[in-house]
């Protein structure tokens, strides 16, 4: 039984979704504001959480950089639910590390469905034929330890930034199409835009650091990783 916390002032909205997904069968943890989920967090860690964006204290946006931030909680899964709905909204959760991002008013069927495949995601995030680790000069990558360093110091990703980074890892130079991309790394979500991959992308490059150069665009076509392996 997958343990949700559910982040959200009104308490209309957190009453009618803790009694959903309970009525699901999840295992709930409600809370009205992030800074209260966040004492809480490291003692019951949750395998997904679903927060409002507008919040006392600390907001979804605030909450969501400490969660990326913290090496114990950066790879759970975190769905933004906003009244906000503009695209650079949607742009702005997404590069402090929302995996999915929910505009109110919502139907709970369609929340209900995004939530469990991230899950499925986030639970079937293996590579049967990534090796068991990359070296690209000082960045490392290991797959089976989800980890990735640059001259030992780790890199903090996401789970669908790192499911990105070894997608392109593992195409040894081939051009990955957008398509493949959304098929491989978000399961063909429907909502899964052209914009949300180059946002991914460029937040990528930028946690790579010097070696976010290895990630080409092919212009009208997709991505490919281009660097040399090294033994």
């Amino acid at each position: 039984m997958a343990l949700i916390y559910v982040i959200e002032d009104d308490e209309d909205i957190n009453e009618l979704l803790t009694y959903n997904f309970k009525k699901e069968g999840f295992d709930v943890r409600s809370f009205p504001n992030g800074k209260v989920a966040f004492e809480h967090i490291k003692q019951e860690k949750p395998d997904i959480v679903v927060l409002d964006l507008m919040m006392p204290e600390v907001d979804g946006l605030e909450f969501c950089k400490l969660v990326r931030s913290d090496k114990e909680l950066e790879h759970i899964p975190l769905i933004m639910l906003t009244a906000k709905s503009t695209e650079i909204d949607k742009i702005v959760g997404l590069e402090l590390g929302a995996d999915d991002y929910v505009t109110k008013p919502f139907s709970f069927r369609e929340l209900l469905a995004r939530v469990k495949a991230l899950l499925r995601r986030s639970k079937s995030l293996h590579f049967p034929t990534a090796k068991p680790e990359y070296k690209f000069g000082d960045l490392k990558i290991s797959p089976e330890k989800f980890e990735v360093t640059i001259k030992g110091q780790p890199v903090h990703l996401t789970t669908t930034q790192f499911k990105l980074l070894l997608a392109l890892v593992n195409s040894q130079g081939k051009v990955l199409s957008r398509d493949y991309i959304i098929e491989h790394v978000w399961a063909w979500d429907k909502d899964v835009y052209d914009r949300t991959i180059d946002v991914h992308i460029k937040k990528l490059r930028e946690l790579l650091k010097e070696y976010g150069h290895c990630i080409k665009t092919i212009r009208g076509v997709g991505y490919k990783w281009e660097c040399e392996p090294t033994p």
